[in-house]
C-alpha cells in the first residue's frame, strides 16, 4: 500500500467512545491525519457527528464507505460483536484497523482478523492504551533490564462499578454481542499492562460469579496466574465495587512497583519502594530516584497509543498491540473463563481450535451458555 500524508482516517461507530477518546486522539495528531469519513447505522447520529466535526464523508454502510472514502486507517468503535467481520472487510480493502477493546469475541475471531491481515497487507491493532503511558513504558524497561531484580509476586485489580442501568443497553452483558463481562470488557486493560510488565503467562486457575447484575456473563472474576518467569500473580475483575480503582503491584527482588489510578495514569500515579537491603546503600537513593523518573509526562491514553501506531504505519511495520502481541492478552482472558467454568487449571497449550473456549468464551458450559429457553436473553 502506498503511504499517503496526511493519513486518511475513517471512524466506524459514532457513539461515546468515538467522541470521548478517538476524536481527541486524532485531533492531537494535527496535520499528520485527516478524518475523511464516518460510518454508523444510525443515520441521524452519523450526520450530526460529521457536521459537528467537519467530516466530509457521511456513510451508513461500511462497504460503501471503504469504496468511496478509501481510508488508510479505520477506527472501529462499534460493539465487540461486530469487530471481526468489520475488521476483515477493512483489512481486505487495504486499510489498517484500530480496534476498540475488546478486539473481538474469541480467539477464533482474532485469528480470522490476522488471516485478513495477511491477505490484505494491512495490520489490525487493539486499543490497549495503558501500556503506552511514559511511566508504564519506563517500568516495563526497568523490569526487562533486570535493574529491579527478578519479579516474584504481582497483583492486578480492576474493581469498577457499573449500576444495573448500565446493562440496559441491549448489547451489554451478553455473550453474542459483548463477548464477556468485566474480565473481557473492563479488566482487559490492566491485564494487558500486567503482561507488558511481566511477559508471557503459563497457567491460570480462576473462579467467576454472576453475583448481582442481570447479565448472561460474569460480573466478577478472580484468578491466580503463573508466568513463564516463575512469578505468581492474582487478578481481580469486578463491576460491583463502589470504591473504584485500577491497581497493579509487582514485587521484585530489589523493589515494589505500584500503580493506582482509575481510567488513565500519569507519572505521579506510580510509586517505587526499595527493598530493605537497599536502605542506606551508597547508591540506594540514586537508584530509587532513577526508577521514579520516566523522563517525560505522557499519560496513558488513546493519544499516546495512536502516536505509536502512526509511527509504525510510517515505517510500514507491524504496530504494537497487534498479532501475537495483542493475542496473548485475549489468551489470558480466555484461560480465565475456561478455568472458572470448568474448575480446572488451564495452560496456554490448552487453547486450541479443538477447544470450545477457543470459539466461545462461555465454552458451551451449562449455567453460563445461553440455552434454547433463554435464547438471546440474559440468564
Amino acid at each position: 500500500m502506498t503511504k499517503r500524508t496526511p493519513v486518511r482516517v475513517a471512524i466506524v461507530g459514532t457513539g461515546g467512545i468515538a467522541t470521548v477518546c478517538h476524536l481527541p486522539a486524532l485531533k492531537a495528531q494535527g496535520d499528520r491525519v485527516r478524518i475523511v469519513a464516518a460510518c454508523d447505522v444510525d443515520t441521524e447520529r452519523v450526520k450530526a457527528f460529521c457536521a459537528e466535526n467537519s467530516i466530509p464523508g457521511v456513510h451508513t454502510d461500511l462497504a460503501e464507505m471503504l469504496d468511496v472514502a478509501r481510508p488508510d486507517l479505520v477506527h472501529l468503535c462499534t460493539p465487540p460483536g461486530l469487530h471481526a467481520r468489520q475488521a476483515e472487510q477493512c483489512l481486505l480493502a487495504g486499510a489498517w484497523v484500530w480496534l476498540e477493546k475488546p478486539p473481538c469475541l474469541s480467539l477464533a475471531e482474532y485469528d480470522t482478523i490476522t488471516a485478513a491481515e495477511q491477505a490484505g497487507g494491512a495490520y489490525a491493532s487493539v486499543v490497549f492504551q495503558h501500556r503506552f503511558g511514559a511511566a508504564g513504558l519506563h517500568a516495563a524497561r526497568l523490569i526487562a533490564s533486570g535493574e529491579l531484580g527478578r519479579p516474584l509476586v504481582a497483583h492486578c485489580s480492576t474493581t469498577w462499578y457499573r449500576p444495573h442501568s448500565y446493562f440496559e443497553v441491549p448489547w451489554r452483558g451478553r455473550w453474542d454481542t459483548e463477548g464477556g463481562g468485566p474480565t473481557m470488557g473492563h479488566g482487559i486493560h490492566q491485564m494487558d499492562l500486567l503482561l507488558t510488565l511481566l511477559g508471557d503467562w503459563s497457567q491460570v486457575t480462576a473462579m467467576a460469579g454472576r453475583l448481582d447484575r442481570d447479565v448472561q456473563t460474569e460480573d466478577v472474576s478472580v484468578a491466580s496466574v503463573r508466568f513463564d518467569s516463575g512469578a505468581l500473580a492474582t487478578i481481580v475483575n469486578s463491576v460491583l465495587s463502589p470504591r473504584e480503582e485500577s491497581y497493579v503491584r509487582v514485587d521484585l527482588v530489589e523493589a515494589t512497583v505500584e500503580l493506582r489510578h482509575l481510567y488513565g495514569y500519569g507519572n505521579d500515579d506510580w510509586t517505587y519502594t526499595a527493598a530493605p537491603h537497599l536502605t542506606g546503600a551508597a547508591d540506594g537513593a540514586a537508584r530509587q530516584e532513577h526508577w521514579s523518573a520516566p523522563g517525560s509526562e505522557t499519560r496513558s491514553s488513546h493519544t499516546a497509543q495512536l502516536t505509536a501506531l502512526l509511527d509504525a504505519y510510517d515505517r510500514e511495520e507491524r504496530p504494537p498491540a497487534s498479532g501475537h502481541d495483542g493475542r496473548r492478552t485475549l489468551e489470558l482472558v480466555t484461560a480465565i473463563y475456561r478455568s472458572a467454568f470448568t474448575g480446572t487449571t488451564v495452560a496456554r497449550t490448552d487453547l486450541t481450535p479443538g477447544d470450545p473456549f477457543y470459539h466461545r468464551l462461555h465454552g458451551d458450559v451449562d449455567g453460563w451458555a445461553p440455552t434454547a429457553t433463554t435464547g438471546g436473553n440474559r440468564s
